[in-house]
């Protein structure tokens, strides 16, 4: 590659992204506070080999389980939710409410938890949350949830594990 082929492809990247645009990532990863965990350094392959297959394909690869499938959906006892890849709790059990939507959903989460970007893969936009620890894909946030936030939290329940208080 020459010199004049870089800096096209680096212009053509700046004009497209704006370059304020990458002003917020390289914020982002500054703050992070679980940039060096051990559970961003496993291999596709370690996940794989560590969760359920339907619990990979959710976590790793930003798949949807089955509405109506996750018995999390009937667990009303009090306790936390936590990711199923690195067990970081991400819900408490006092937030959760029924949104008929066939997920277990939640009005808020655990300051921190969790890490968000916005979504295009339907056509609609829609905001994505992770795991902040591991980065699993756990489900979408959208705002039409109840009182005190308004928010609905629509998580896998394949991604996450609850322990009872």
């Amino acid at each position: 590659m020459t010199h004049a082929s870089a800096f096209t492809r680096r212009s053509l990247m700046a004009s497209a992204l704006g370059v304020g645009a990458m002003a917020p990532f390289a914020a982002a990863a500054a703050s992070d506070p679980w940039i060096g965990a051990s559970w961003r350094r496993l291999t596709d392959a370690d996940w794989r080999a560590r969760l359920p297959a339907e619990s990979y394909a959710v976590l790793r690869h930003e798949a949807t389980e089955a509405p109506f499938t996750s018995p999390l959906n009937r667990e009303h006892r009090r306790g936390l939710f936590a990711c199923l890849g690195c067990a970081l709790p991400l819900f408490r059990s006092t937030w959760k409410f029924d949104s008929g939507t066939g997920w277990p959903s939640f009005f808020d989460a655990i300051p921190g938890a969790l890490s968000k970007k916005a979504d295009f893969a339907i056509g609609v936009p829609r905001t994505e949350y992770h795991c902040a620890r591991c980065l699993g894909h756990q489900g979408h946030v959208f705002d039409d949830g109840p009182a005190p936030t308004g928010l609905r939290y629509c998580n896998n329940g394949v991604a996450v594990t609850f322990t009872p208080a």
